[in-house]
């Protein structure tokens, strides 16, 4: 069975008004607390028995392909529209682009950024040229701890740095 989850439908728990399960942190899926903690009897909105802690449900092509896993594993999800600051838009006119965890192709892919996904854009800093779908640069913008995109795949419409250095 590839499909576990998600185990709750209303369960909002990156919001920081989150509307159900109230009393729990902001971060901590409902199903999570279930399943470890007993929260709610260890069932799920439904009265169903939470048989394993997925708080968010990921496609099969994300799960296998672009993350290559084959089992469950514990996968860290950031939700750019809780962050605030200065945005672009990803365009790599086609698949995802990789997000590296420094400023250089040859560093290590920690993500994946969806062709035409918005992202904040927390700073920018001076890295390895990177001819992509929109031009030559060296500039890269981090978006987030250790997650960095080059500007050649990032559209801010400013023809500047959007953000200060890091």
């Amino acid at each position: 069975m590839w499909d576990v989850g998600p185990w709750n439908t209303t369960d909002d728990y990156w919001s920081a008004d989150r509307h159900r399960w109230k009393d729990l942190p902001r971060g901590v899926p409902q199903a999570q607390a279930a399943h470890r903690n007993g929260y709610h009897g260890g069932k799920d909105q439904f009265g169903r028995a939470v048989a394993n802690p997925a708080g968010i449900d990921l496609a099969d092509g994300t799960f296998w392909d672009g993350l290559g896993l084959s089992k469950n594993a514990w996968v860290e999800v950031t939700y750019l529209w809780t962050v605030r600051g200065p945005t672009g838009v990803v365009r790599t006119g086609g698949g995802p682009l990789n997000v590296r965890s420094a400023p250089t192709t040859a560093a290590s892919a920690v993500g994946l950024a969806g062709d035409r996904s918005k992202v904040v854009v927390e700073c920018t800093v001076r890295g390895q040229w990177v001819t992509g779908h929109l031009g030559t640069t060296n500039l890269w913008n981090r978006i987030g701890p250790g997650h960095y995109v080059s500007d050649a795949y990032l559209r801010t419409d400013t023809g500047n740095p959007i953000a200060p250095p890091c």
